[in-house]
């Protein structure tokens, strides 16, 4: 009966590591490595919007600064990311323009937009943040007023 229970335990470990979402982590040396989150072999990064933007008059800076952060395969922000993000208008009722820094690589993760401005006025626009190796994100609709 020894060799059953043996054989049944190295059988549902097996079944255990395939089935794990993490059986990347699984290491032939000594067990378990542990390793942070990130794009490429631990999965793909994701933008999200952490500040969204405001209301603002056309001409003026959206405040508070726009703040997008780019997130591990875990969720938490991935501080090693270097490569830029970047925010276009995706959604634009009336042609307005987007200005101000609309590339920036993110520090621990985060890219803060502080100057972008619309400079026409309507209701419903909505940013898009992309970066290489990170899926988009859009943010919630705002309005741009008349001055």
């Amino acid at each position: 009966m020894g060799g059953k229970l043996s054989y049944t335990t190295v059988m549902l470990a097996g079944l255990a590591t395939v089935a794990c979402p993490y059986s990347d982590l699984l290491s032939s040396r000594r067990g378990i490595a542990i390793s942070g989150g990130g794009g490429g072999a631990d999965g793909p990064n994701a933008l999200s919007f952490n500040v969204q933007p405001s209301s603002a008059n056309a001409g003026d800076i959206i405040t508070p600064a726009v703040q997008v952060t780019v997130r591990d395969s875990l969720g938490a922000p991935d501080t090693s990311f270097a490569l830029s993000i970047t925010v276009a208008v995706s959604v634009n009722p009336v042609g307005g323009n987007l200005s101000g820094t609309r590339s920036i690589v993110p520090v621990n993760g985060i890219a803060l937009f502080g100057d972008l401005v619309v400079d026409r006025s309507g209701s419903g626009y909505v940013l898009q943040a992309t970066a290489p190796g990170a899926a988009p994100a859009s943010s919630a609709s705002f309005n741009i007023l008349a001055p």
